[in-house]
């Protein structure tokens, strides 16, 4: 009688029993892939899902203004106004993996990593892919969300089931990390790596980059937190801003070959 291996029985690994197997795979899974790359050092970016290409958001607007139908012209002008996000991000990241590939330093590659969806992700892989370099993309199942785009580097694309496995991944490899107008999604990866840094869990330095600085105005005001005494004063130090893909890209290289260029390889 033929008996099935447990690591071959799907209904097992799929059950509550198993759970910390698929845990350890979506660590131990991309570990491998990564070092089978050599992918040691990334530039992480986040944002919208819902940043549409500049151009597809003017043809959007030119059919809602033709219905004459008032929300939906108003919605389309929204979408309009975010995509110029979406194309500071595809710009940011052609920069930032042209300059990478130049630098002829073997241990540093700064590889754009995004979240692998729509939006301002896709954005970051496209720009990276305009520039004929690789890109990530770490993905998560959602129901609602297509979770790989095209432009991602088709052997550096990953699926995650777990927020935290795939939250471990950004921060492990990132050398620093680029913030887009975004929801729920991006403010919650924002503070994780802020709080990261801030308390001092990671033993690298990562420059932090919000980009945006109308939206973020709008959205967030640390300084607030400091007059209410729930940061210091140092930690509006923890974040710099930006508002041109040049300006970022410059502060990035600054930071960039400072911290880990001048230094030499890192140690471990």
């Amino acid at each position: 009688m033929a008996v099935e291996k447990a690591y071959k029985n799907l209904d097992f690994l799929m059950s509550q029993e198993a759970r910390m197997l698929r845990i350890l795979a979506e660590y131990m899974e991309p570990r491998a892939r990564f070092k089978r790359y050599r992918v040691t050092d990334t530039v992480v970016f986040f944002g919208s899902a819902r940043a549409l290409p500049q151009d597809e958001a003017e043809r959007r607007l030119q059919r809602a203004e033709a219905g004459a139908d008032p929300a939906e012209i108003a919605v389309a002008r929204r979408e309009l106004r975010l995509s110029a996000f979406y194309e500071d991000a595809r710009r940011l990241a052609y920069l930032l993996t042209e300059w990478s590939k130049g630098l002829g330093q073997p241990w540093k590659r700064f590889i754009v990593c995004s979240g692998g969806g729509p939006g301002i992700m896709e954005a970051a892989n496209r720009g990276a892919s305009e520039a004929a370099g690789i890109s990530i993309g770490l993905g998560i199942s959602l129901p609602q969300e297509t979770t790989s785009n095209r432009y991602i580097t088709r052997e550096l694309a990953f699926e995650f089931h777990y927020f935290f496995t795939r939250k471990f991944w950004f921060a492990y490899l990132a050398k620093a990390l680029v913030v887009f107008p975004g929801g729920f999604g991006t403010l919650d990866e924002l503070f994780e790596l802020l709080t990261l840094v801030q308390t001092g869990k990671t033993n690298k330095k990562m420059p932090i980059v919000l980009y945006g600085n109308e939206y973020w105005d709008d959205v967030l005001n640390f300084e607030e937190l400091v007059r209410w005494g729930t940061i210091d004063p140092g930690d509006l130090r923890l974040y710099h801003r930006a508002s041109t893909p040049e300006e970022a890209f410059e502060l990035l290289r600054s930071e960039l070959t400072r911290l880990h260029l001048d230094s030499g390889p890192d140690e471990g």
